[in-house]
């Protein structure tokens, strides 16, 4: 098992994230490790994994879109799936990271873009009470989207799991209880 599936089982445990019949969102999918302990998960669920690189899947009850989420044609795609509601996901997952280039300021702005967009997909598609999951990186802009986070979920988190590397700058946001949809642009 990867890495990243420790990741999640220990985020699923510790936040009780998942139920067996959840229609899931999971963003930066690839190469699979989520989405394999998705599909072990969700027995009558669903889930929906979005990237733009090759999605390795093991389970039936699982939906490979390539492409980037924000993109007209995966959103599209996306709304075809949940028949149209908007509000139709219990669980929004992203495991979205840049690629690295090592000028620290240029990868922290491009890792809270991707938050940003992971944020925005939560906002449109969950439904009330739903969670959501994101990579974070710690650096600028991580309080301004805590701040903005918890005005539209009823609990907020930031957690580093067990099976994160100690010197990772690598956290996840968890966002549970979600109250309201804002206005996506």
């Amino acid at each position: 098992m990867s890495r990243a599936h420790y990741k999640l089982r220990h985020l699923d445990r510790r936040f009780k994230l998942i139920g067996n019949n959840f229609q899931v969102l999971e963003l930066g999918a690839a190469p699979g490790g989520w989405t394999d302990y998705l599909g072990e998960r969700l027995t009558m669920g669903r889930v929906i994994a979005v990237d733009p690189l090759p999605v390795t899947v093991s389970g039936t009850n699982v939906v490979v879109l390539q492409g980037r989420i924000g993109e007209p044609q995966i959103d599209e795609r996306l709304s075809e799936l949940l028949q149209g509601r908007t509000a139709g996901l219990d669980l929004v997952l992203s495991d979205m990271a840049p690629n690295i280039s090592g000028v620290r300021v240029a990868d922290q702005a491009r890792s809270m873009e991707l938050v940003g967009l992971a944020t925005d997909a939560a906002f449109k598609w969950l439904k009330r009470g739903g969670a959501f999951v994101v990579k974070i990186m710690q650096g600028d802009g991580v309080e301004s989207w805590l701040l903005e986070t918890r005005r539209h979920f009823a609990k907020v988190n930031l957690v580093k799991p067990a099976a994160s590397r100690p010197d990772s700058r690598e956290n996840y946001g968890v966002a549970r209880g979600f109250l309201r949809n804002p206005v996506v642009k």
